[in-house]
């Protein structure tokens, strides 16, 4: 029996298959909405702005502005567990307070 080794070079390497690795996609993102409504206080959703969207006082203040002016105002934009877990925080927060402040979320366009 002979202990011959074959030594491997690219050449010899027939038929072999390579599968490619798919390209990662980045996930869908969703817009977080906050809605105006008579009830919740503008200092309550600045609060939250701040606290749950980590806005700057200055940014929340201004998003506050928009909804209270057209009705309705961008907190942010986050992959939709994120943004289902911001919408869930600060909807308790408001419930905790008394306020039937109004989030939702859309894809990002």
């Amino acid at each position: 029996m002979s202990d011959r080794r074959e030594q491997w070079t690219p050449e010899r390497e027939e038929g072999v298959a390579t599968k490619e690795r798919p390209r990662t996609r980045t996930p869908p993102r969703y817009r977080v909405l906050l809605h105006n409504d008579d009830f919740t206080t503008m200092e309550f959703v600045v609060e939250s702005l701040v606290r749950y969207f980590r806005r700057s006082v200055t940014e929340a203040t201004q998003i506050m502005l928009e909804v209270h002016l057209k009705g309705v105002g961008v907190a942010g934009v986050y992959t939709r567990e994120v943004a289902e877990t911001r919408i869930a925080q600060v909807t308790s927060a408001a419930q905790e307070q008394g306020f039937p402040l109004l989030l939702t979320m859309e894809p990002e366009r």
